[in-house]
């Protein structure tokens, strides 16, 4: 039986019970990374949030769809008030590069370093400049429904023809009024309005034909297209992190539901930032790291994964290299720990009530609003309790499905030589009799087969050796 899932809706401020429109699937849009810079870790854990959603729920019996969107063209420099230079044009120029291999790199380096911390690849990875059409469509509807308008090759969404902008954010029109910096554009209605298509400057090097003369989209109505081409227009969840609320999200809600006269996304869900000394991570302020360059420094990638499991998803995290390094002496500890109590497994008989308790426990914190520091809370518990050491391997290897910390990987991976696994039983037993003599004869056997054996205060433990004894 599936578990009732409660997730917290940020346009709500309340956990609410996940229904997924599809029977069993629920389906995901990923605000994914803008391809002009090497993403930082601060970004990753913004990553994080959509990979830990999908493995707690296909843990607890669901199935997913994720659709992660790549940015390669639109992102203004300065996002709040929707103008600057394209970000992709200004690592272009600075690189000495084409946009699209600057595209290409960074897109490539994404992707590895997802990889690097176990984020699952999405579903799907649309591409902006793969969706122009569809961008193009949206803004002719949302002209036909009096909710944009065009001047001078440029069109602007007006924010007065959807009295519900702002409700995600909490700002209101006043808030964003006071709130504007700098001149104002003239040609817009009001200063709230945003640009859906930007009309081409005379040195732009990423330009398309529209039906309002040549230029390239905005950055809000890339994400309303992509997600409704490809998960239609009403679908479960939508992600991205606590900077997207505003202007990203909002506008999209303005997009997506003025075109489609209904509710889009169920669920909202915001990734709390990363803090490094105080201020927000942050390529614009250069206080970043990658985790590649952690990697360098000596720490496992999978430690930053471990310290951002320590605290809930939707608050802020603070970071620092000494925070990291004990999250990765943990992470090895717990690996060595697991290592050993598998090989106790193979002599063990389970225990279905202490381990099912425990599961019960893990997928109730699941359950709870992604309730990831109890579920790390609950791996404290088991370790240092005095469960039999097969059941805790069982578990935590069980868990690790959504934990990503690739517990198993200080085990060795090999399975015994044929007849050590009754001569190990039956040296257990001769062990609890007390019967030393039999026990030293069927240790020897066992090194002849390249088994070394080692008797500890919980019991007999065993490897493989690289060679069996003369």
């Amino acid at each position: 039986m599936v578990p009732t899932v409660r997730l917290y809706n940020t346009f709500t401020r309340s956990k609410e019970e996940l229904k997924p429109l599809r029977d069993g699937v629920v389906r995901i849009y990923s605000c994914g990374p803008t391809v002009y810079r090497y993403v930082h870790v601060g970004n990753l854990r913004t990553f994080m949030l959509p990979d830990l959603l999908r493995r707690s729920v296909e843990y607890l019996g669901y199935q997913t769809e994720q659709v992660m969107n790549i940015t390669d063209v639109g992102h203004l420099t300065d996002d709040t008030f929707d103008r600057g230079e394209d970000k992709m044009l200004v690592s272009a120029r600075l690189e000495n590069k084409s946009p699209e291999e600057i595209a290409a790199h960074y897109t490539l380096a994404f992707m590895d370093d997802a990889a690097r911390l176990n984020i699952r690849r999405a579903d799907h990875y649309p591409r902006a400049t793969d969706y122009i059409p569809q961008m193009i469509d949206l803004i002719q509807k949302l002209i036909a429904r009096g909710h944009a308008y065009e001047a001078g090759g440029t069109v602007y969404y007006d924010i007065a023809s959807f009295p519900a902008y702002g409700n995600l954010s909490r700002n209101t029109t006043d808030k964003l009024l006071a709130g504007a910096r700098g001149e104002v554009d003239p040609r817009k209605r009001q200063p709230g309005d945003f640009t859906l298509w930007k009309a081409a400057g005379e040195h732009r090097l990423q330009v398309w034909h529209s039906p309002w003369g040549p230029g390239f989209p905005g950055w809000h109505i890339e994400c309303s297209a992509m997600s409704m081409s490809l998960l239609g227009e009403r679908f479960d969840v939508h992600t991205g992190g606590a900077d997207n609320v505003f202007p990203h999200h909002e506008a999209e809600i303005a997009q997506s539901e003025g075109v489609s006269g209904h509710r889009v996304v169920t669920c909202w869900m915001h990734g709390g930032l990363l803090m490094l000394g105080g201020a927000r991570m942050a390529k614009s302020a250069g206080n970043f790291f990658r985790i590649s360059e952690l990697e360098e420094q000596g720490f496992d990638p999978l430690a930053f994964r471990y310290l951002a499991l320590q605290a809930k998803y939707r608050t802020k995290l603070s970071f620092s290299t000494d925070g990291l390094a004990g999250a990765d002496r943990a992470l090895r500890q717990l690996r060595e720990r697991v290592a050993e109590w598998s090989s106790a497994a193979q002599l063990q008989e389970p225990d279905d009530a202490v381990a099912g308790g425990y599961e019960s426990r893990f997928r109730a914190a699941l359950a709870d609003d992604l309730d990831l520091p109890a579920a790390m809370a609950l791996v404290a518990e088991l370790n240092h309790s005095g469960v039999a050491e097969g059941t805790k391997a069982s578990l935590l290897r069980s868990w690790d499905r959504v934990l990503g910390l690739d517990l198993d990987r200080g085990a060795v991976e090999v399975s015994l030589p044929a007849g050590a696994s009754a001569l190990l039983e039956a040296r257990e037993k001769a062990r609890g009799a007390k019967d030393f003599a039999t026990s030293d004869r069927l240790r020897d056997e066992l090194a002849t087969l390249g088994v070394a054996v080692t008797d500890t205060a919980q019991g007999q433990r065993w490897r493989t050796t690289s060679k069996k004894s003369p």
